[in-house]
């Protein structure tokens, strides 16, 4: 009698799952959110999306934060370094006026100190936002641009200004600095650049 192995009964974890790499945002769908986000008043939201774009962080570093790894005093600074936590290494990053302002109003109106987490989470059992209600949080801004859910992620806002960067630039080490990368090669895979150089040198030729 043969025995057959549970293994071959188990379905695949992505069954019905679309998986691989996530699309970065548009710069217009950038500035709908934040126009949306302003007109609304959601303060927090609107600081968490622009700091996201703007560091490039990972959300576990992200949604880590305090408010002294921001700020110099009482003011939110153009330039941060953080140390990430899976790499263990530190990563700088710039703040745009845009983000600044934003960070600086919440931080105001939540009456933040410098010993604080930058995102306080409102479940009582976590001193800062989770990574799981990151996410969440970043699957209604989704919806609200009426995009795919499936195509985005958290990691969508960490490439975002990357993508744009590597775009204008071409400059893939400035890229792999800016993202904490320890190999070059990671970033290659992380942007997707061999598929896009390829395309676009593809739309450039004619037949």
């Amino acid at each position: 009698m043969e025995t057959v192995s549970n293994a071959a009964h188990r379905e695949p974890w992505n069954k019905g799952k679309i998986v691989g790499q996530k699309a970065s945002s548009r710069v217009k769908d950038i500035w709908a959110l934040r126009v949306r986000l302003q007109m609304e008043n959601r303060v927090r939201e609107l600081a968490l999306f622009n700091l996201g774009i703007d560091s490039k962080l990972r959300g576990c570093d992200l949604v880590s934060l305090k408010v002294r790894d921001i700020c110099h005093g009482d003011q939110v600074a153009a330039r941060a370094v953080v140390m990430q936590h899976k790499t263990q290494r530190p990563v700088q990053f710039e703040l745009t006026q845009v983000t600044r302002d934003a960070l600086q109003k919440w931080i105001n109106q939540a009456g933040l100190k410098s010993e604080n987490f930058l995102f306080p989470s409102r479940v009582h059992d976590s001193p800062h936002l989770g990574t799981r209600q990151y996410a969440r949080i970043l699957e209604g801004w989704v919806e609200e641009l009426g995009l795919d859910r499936s195509e985005y992620g958290t990691h969508s806002m960490r490439r975002t200004k990357a993508t744009l960067i590597y775009r204008r630039t071409k400059n893939l080490r400035a890229v792999q600095l800016l993202l904490g990368h320890v190999k070059l090669e990671s970033t290659v895979r992380y942007l997707g650049i061999e598929v896009d150089d390829a395309l676009e040198i593809s739309e450039q030729t004619e037949i």
